[in-house]
């Protein structure tokens, strides 16, 4: 099994960053990765941050390291070899049922004096590939390589290193000044050239090269609180992002190009005009980062009964006795390390170191191509990427919904699809700029009212037979959603997203009215993407058919089946029931098996059985007992429920209690893709169902595209 030693070649490289990129970038190839940090860091005692960043950022539930101490007594006594076998010993209990094994090596503090030494003794112990981490910091590429060849020479190993260079391009500007600006941002391609030219010559293999992003580095406002030890006020949503500091000392006048999202405005002692102008600010939809009232003395009660209505925006409002300018050095100085609970952040460090490592190494080192499960980041990275190469336009009917208006830059800018925004222009940009959303200026906004002289002539064509009139087409299209579902009738669009801010029949309703079934389909289902902490599975129908019958119930498992091929999911699908086989009796027993044989008869070309109870579907050792000749037992991947509410309970509860992500209801079975949100949707579920949804639009094409060649 490869070992990769990942170890600093230098001070304050990102050494625990670039390790979870590693791992999140093994686990997108669909690899099982193991990480451990053998040796603790810290030498107080305290919990090692690397092993419980891994534990918060991933599914990976790393050993307990040796502690600190306890190394340094065994160097001390030059009993380098006894830790040795301590940390193999480490490793290999961390990499059991691993493909690949991730150990970060020790970073030199004041009172580690031998971390090089340790970090050799491991590469040489456990036989690892050597990854060598460096930052730039502002040097020249020419010095910075050759400080990581004198560091590799040091290891005395047989074979080159590989070098990451991490967090180019970072200039060290913290919270106290602008934000890059787009047309500051350097192009790093020739960077790049440069670094890979200079590792060939030091006889070094760049396999890594990761862009510094801010956004990464953005701390939240209750992590600055307590950085400088500042009490709330008002806790507010203490969660939200700090990307600038403004220290208003000007007049309010001058201040005013301050109040931006993401700020956190400092306000001196006195200044009760700022203070008042800011939260005005809140209060019109501007969603700064928080206040942060410096100096002491109390406060004004009647100035604070007039700032009171920006409180109910949820504005974090902080307060110290610190002067304003004393706090602005002590928030610059601050160590803003990613919190253990700061989930976001972790996982966007994550995807972009992962994002800078050399595809080709990675195949490299996990050894020859096989066939490999789809772990969830494989899952979540394969949707991204099918989608970008689908560059389809997707229409979200939800144009002034924040969460949909971050979703739609971020697809925009990633070019995971072309996002048609539906609703009244000016409603749109004010929205995003309310919502702190920078519209990309490519992006389109349809305003739905231009489409109804077009559309109502067609829907009353459609809805005839429903003696639809001209008002009623009027007032039908006067919810987004209808001209949203007409547009991709009519191949304006490519598929749909709506469902943050309305029911799933509202979403689906138009669609069944004016897409309806593909062909061969006779009825449309939902299926979820189940993404549990070792592979992704399919759950159906959780969100539509409230009791199918045995026919439909056939339907759902072919539609489901052929979801689960089409996004890279082995479909060895289960028919669920409170029996295994001929276990059980009964009606809803009897539905399952007629079932089965419907589904079966149909497409002898997919792995269908039941009825199964779902531990004999999952479990290799119960499946031996129950159903010893099934194909399917103790392997499945697709679990067919036999009604909603079993479908619907059964999901939810896998979702809540495993910890496991859902990512759906998708539709199936519609000729062009409509999909629905949960009303609780995060920004993320969005993007993923967008993706979703191109993916589909490119089936569907493909599939038209076949019966038309059939004529």
């Amino acid at each position: 099994m490869p070992t990769i030693l990942v170890a600093p070649a230098g001070r304050s490289v990102g050494l625990t960053s670039v390790c979870l990129g590693l791992v999140h970038a093994f686990e997108r190839t669909g690899r099982r990765v193991a990480f451990v940090k053998p040796i603790a860091q810290p030498a107080d005692g305290t919990p090692d941050r690397s092993r419980a960043l891994i534990t918060a950022g991933t599914n990976l539930r790393p050993p307990e390291p040796i502690a600190r101490v306890e190394a340094d007594e065994m160097l001390g006594d030059s009993r380098d070899q006894d830790l040795m076998e301590m940390v193999v010993a480490l490793c290999q209990k961390a990499a059991k049922g691993a493909d690949i094994l991730v150990v970060e090596g020790m970073v030199p503090d004041a009172g580690m004096v031998h971390a090089t030494r340790v970090n050799s003794l491991m590469a040489k112990a456990l036989d690892a590939e050597l990854v060598l981490v460096c930052a730039p910091g502002g040097l020249p590429p020419a010095t910075v390589v050759e400080g990581v060849h004198i560091a590799a020479n040091g290891f005395g190993l047989d074979r080159p290193a590989a070098l990451i260079v991490n967090r180019v391009g970072d200039t060290g500007r913290g919270l106290l000044h602008e934000p890059h600006r787009e047309d500051e941002r350097e192009d790093l391609a020739p960077l790049h050239q440069r670094y890979r030219e200079l590792a060939v010559e030091a006889g070094l293999k760049l396999v890594g090269f990761i862009p510094a992003d801010e956004d990464c580095a953005l701390p939240r406002i209750a992590d600055v609180a307590d950085a400088i030890g500042a009490s709330f006020m008002a806790v507010g949503e203490a969660g939200r992002r700090v990307r600038h500091v403004a220290l208003c000392g000007m007049t309010v006048p001058f201040a005013l190009d301050l109040f931006r999202p993401e700020t956190l405005v400092i306000v001196p002692a006195g200044r009760d005009d700022i203070l008042m102008a800011a939260s005005l600010a809140a209060v019109d939809g501007v969603k700064l980062a928080g206040l942060l009232l410096c100096g002491g003395g109390d406060l004004e009660e009647r100035i604070l009964k007039l700032c009171r209505p920006a409180l109910s925006t949820e504005l974090p409002v902080l307060r110290t006795a610190v002067g304003a300018f004393d706090t602005a050095l002590a928030i610059g100085r601050s160590n803003l390390e990613i919190p253990v609970d700061d989930r976001e952040r972790l996982q966007n460090t994550m995807g972009n170191v992962a994002g800078g490592i050399d595809q080709t190494w990675l195949d490299q080192v996990a050894g020859a191509k096989r066939e490999t499960r789809l772990s969830p980041p494989a899952f979540r990275y394969a949707l991204i990427e099918r989608a970008r190469a689908a560059h389809k336009r997707i229409v979200l009917p939800e144009g002034t919904e924040p969460r949909t208006l971050k979703a739609a830059a971020i697809c925009h800018d990633k070019g995971i699809a072309r996002c048609v925004l539906l609703g009244v222009p000016d409603e749109v940009r004010a929205a995003a700029d309310k919502a702190g959303v920078k519209l990309p200026g490519s992006i389109e906004i349809v305003d739905h009212r231009s489409l109804m002289d077009e559309f109502i002539p067609i829907l009353c064509e459609m809805r005839k037979k429903k003696g639809l009139t001209p008002d009623q087409a009027r007032e039908a299209l006067a919810d987004t959603i209808m001209p949203g579902t007409l547009m991709v009738k009519l191949g304006k669009a490519d598929g749909l997203v709506s469902g943050a801010v309305h029911t799933t029949a509202h979403t689906i309703s138009p669609a069944l009215q004016i897409i309806k079934c593909a062909p061969g389909m006779t009825l449309a289902s939902s299926c979820f993407f189940m993404c549990l902490p070792d592979q992704v599975v399919v759950f159906a129908d959780c969100a539509v058919n409230p009791d199918p019958n045995a026919e439909q119930l056939a339907d759902i498992a072919i539609q489901s089946a052929d979801s689960a091929l089409a996004f890279g999911i082995p479909a060895r699908v289960a028919m669920l029931s409170y029996s295994t086989g001929a276990s059980g009796t009964g009606a809803d027993v009897e539905k399952v098996v007629q079932a089965t044989k419907l589904a079966q008869t149909r497409r002898p070309d997919l792995l269908i059985d039941g009825p199964l109870q779902y531990d004999a579907a999952v479990m290799a050792d119960v499946a031996k007992s129950k159903a010893p000749k099934s194909l399917v037992a103790g392997k499945a991947t697709v679990f067919i429920f036999p009604d909603l509410n079993t479908g619907n309970v059964s999901y939810k509860a896998v979702q809540r209690s495993a910890n496991a992500v859902a990512i759906g209801p998708m539709m199936q079975g519609l000729d062009m893709p409509v999909n629905d949100l949960s009303r609780g949707c995060l920004v993320d579920d969005i993007v993923y169902t967008i993706a979703l949804t191109a993916i589909q639009a490119e089936q569907a094409a493909a599939r038209r595209a076949t019966l038309a060649a059939k004529g």
